[in-house]
């Protein structure tokens, strides 16, 4: 029995490592951030699209990519508290891609953001949901 089932089991989906460059933001179109609150509240929040480089080094395409960073204010506070998990990337074939990513910072945190320690990691296979 041991032995069926090694040789019908599904194949392992290895954590690959995704190396973010390039990392920067801009502000929202009018039409992304008219209205935007900050999750959970009804506090004002300034809309941003994050955008970068994301180098899968890997022969492999990449799925389900977290993508984790620090982002401080311009008085070097904390934007997301006690969060590091940003957003996420679907797919990533090999080689370099572009990616961006949606954030809400509260309206009163003062700009220039600074993003910092980003990097991803996802499957080389698709997670089911």
């Amino acid at each position: 029995m041991g032995l069926i089932t090694f040789l019908w089991s599904p194949p392992a989906l290895a954590l690959t490592q995704i190396k973010l460059t390039n990392v920067n933001y801009h502000e929202c179109p009018q039409e992304l951030s008219e209205g935007a609150v900050t999750s959970g509240t009804t506090m004002a929040a300034n809309c941003f699209i994050v955008t970068g480089k994301a180098e899968n080094a890997s022969n492999k395409p990449v799925y389900d990519a977290d993508i984790f960073g620090r982002i401080y204010d311009a008085n070097n506070e904390p934007v997301m508290q006690n969060r590091t998990r940003l957003g996420s990337i679907a797919e990533l074939p090999p080689g370099t891609s572009d990616f961006e990513l949606r954030i809400s910072v509260p309206a009163n945190q003062p700009t220039p953001l600074k993003l910092k320690q980003f990097k991803a990691a996802g499957f080389s296979g698709q997670v089911r949901r």
